[in-house]
C-alpha cells in the first residue's frame, strides 16, 4: 500500500471533546495530516479540498445518513463516517450509501483511524480511476460508433476507378464535423462528397455523421444529382443544434464515360486537379454554404477531364495548418506542394502521405481535423 505522505482531512465534529480526541490519535499513529475542523454539513460543503473527510452523523443541522447525503450531492471525496450510536448498522448503511469506511467513537484506536483514513483515499481513487477508465472506453466506443457514420467504407464496384479515402482527427483526438463519402450507382455514376460541419466536438460529429447519411441515402434513391444538396440543406435545418450552425461541402459526380464530371461547391475549397503541376480546379459556379440564410442555389461546374485523371477533395484542415508552429498557414499553395511532392514518392497511399506529410510541416497532429478523398481515372487501364 503506498502511504500519503500529508493527508489533508475535514473533520466535521461539533463536540469540542471528540475533536480534541481525533487530533490526539492523528499524533499517536505518526501520520503527517493537516485537519481543518468545521462543525456543521453547512460548513462543510465549502471546504471539501481535502482528500478525506471525517464525518459523525449527529451534527446541529443534520443526522444519520442526511448528512452523508448531503456530502456526497457536494462532491465529497472520501468519507469516512464517525458514529456513536451502538451496533454496526448505521456504519454499514454509511458505506452503502457512499462512505468509504466507518468508525464508531469510543472504539476507535490511532491505529485504526490511521488506517481506515489511509484506507479510504486509496479507495476513493480506485473508484475514480475505474470511474474515468469506464468513460474513456464508452468515448471510444461512441467515437467508433461516429467515425463508422462519418467516414464509411465506399461503394464503388468500378475496380478500374482509383478511390482514396482518408481522415485525421484534430489535436485532442477527437472526432469532429468533417466526413466524406464514395457512392457508385447502378448507371455507373459514381458521387464523392467531402463536408465540414463548422465548430468541434461531440455536436459537430453527430451532425456530421447525419448528413453523411441523409447523403449516401439521396445518392442511393437516385435522387437528381442537382436535387441532392438543397434536400441536404433540409436535413441541416431540422437536425442543427443552433440557427447559426452552417456547413461546406464539395460533391463531385463523375459521368459513367469517366472523361467529364459536374462538381458543385456550397462555401467548400475548391478540389486539386493534380499533374505536373498539381492545381486548383476552376469553377464559376461556387455556391454558398449548407444552412446559411441568404439567396443562391448550387449550380453545376462541368469538368473535361479526358481520358486521365486524378481529384483531390479536401476539408480546410489540411490548407490551414499552419506551417512548423508558426503563424503562416499552408494554404493551397502549400498543399499543392505537398501534393506533388507525395506523387513522386508513389506512396502506397496518396490520401495518407499527403495529410502525414502536412502534419510533418504542421509539426505534429493538425489543430483542427481533416478529410481527404482521392478519385482517379486512368484510361480504363
Amino acid at each position: 500500500m503506498t502511504r500519503v505522505s500529508t493527508m489533508r482531512v475535514l473533520l466535521v465534529e461539533d463536540d469540542d471533546g471528540d475533536a480534541i480526541l481525533v487530533e490526539a490519535l492523528f499524533e499517536d499513529a505518526g501520520l503527517e495530516v493537516e485537519l481543518v475542523r468545521v462543525r456543521t454539513i453547512d460548513e462543510a460543503v465549502h471546504a471539501l479540498d481535502v482528500d478525506c473527510v471525517l464525518l459523525d452523523l449527529g451534527l446541529p443541522d443534520a443526522v444519520g445518513l442526511d448528512a452523508l447525503n448531503h456530502l456526497l450531492e457536494a462532491g465529497a471525496p472520501a468519507v469516512v463516517v464517525l458514529t456513536g450510536l451502538s451496533g454496526a448498522d448505521v456504519g454499514l448503511q454509511a458505506v452503502a450509501a457512499g462512505a468509504q469506511d466507518y468508525l464508531v467513537k469510543g472504539e476507535a484506536d490511532a491505529e485504526l483511524l490511521g488506517r481506515a483514513v489511509r484506507y479510504a483515499i486509496q479507495r476513493r481513487r480506485s473508484e475514480a480511476t475505474e470511474r474515468e477508465l469506464y468513460r474513456s472506453q464508452v468515448q471510444a466506443v461512441e467515437n467508433a460508433r461516429l467515425e463508422r457514420a462519418l467516414l464509411p467504407t465506399p461503394v464503388v464496384v468500378d475496380a478500374r476507378l482509383e478511390v482514396g479515402v482518408g481522415y485525421r482527427a484534430g489535436r485532442e483526438g477527437v472526432l469532429g464535423g468533417d466526413f466524406y463519402d464514395v457512392v457508385e450507382r447502378p448507371d455507373g455514376t459514381v458521387l464523392a462528397l467531402v463536408g465540414d460541419v463548422c465548430g468541434h466536438g461531440a455536436d459537430a460529429a453527430a451532425l456530421g455523421a447525419t448528413l453523411r447519411t441523409a447523403w449516401r441515402t439521396l445518392v442511393l434513391a437516385d435522387t437528381e444529382v442537382g436535387a441532392i444538396l438543397p434536400l441536404l440543406e433540409r436535413v441541416l435545418y431540422s437536425e442543427r443544434w443552433a440557427p447559426e450552425i452552417f456547413t461546406t461541402v464539395s460533391q463531385l459526380a463523375v459521368a459513367p464515360d469517366r472523361v467529364h464530371a459536374d462538381l458543385y461547391v456550397a462555401g467548400h475549397p475548391l478540389p486539386l486537379l493534380l499533374g505536373r503541376p498539381s492545381h486548383v480546379l476552376p469553377t464559376q459556379a461556387r455556391g454558398r454554404a449548407l444552412g446559411v440564410p441568404v439567396p443562391g442555389e448550387w449550380e453545376p461546374q462541368r469538368l473535361e477531364l479526358g481520358d486521365s485523371w486524378r481529384v483531390l477533395m479536401y476539408t480546410d484542415g489540411l490548407i490551414e495548418a499552419t506551417v512548423g508552429g508558426g503563424r503562416e498557414r499552408l494554404g493551397k499553395g502549400g498543399l499543392i506542394e505537398v501534393v506533388d511532392a507525395a506523387r513522386e514518392g508513389r506512396a502506397s497511399s496518396l490520401v495518407d502521405e499527403v495529410i502525414g506529410q502536412v502534419c510533418l510541416r504542421h509539426g505534429g497532429p493538425l489543430t483542427d481535423d481533416a478529410a481527404a478523398v482521392v478519385i482517379g481515372w486512368d484510361g480504363g487501364a
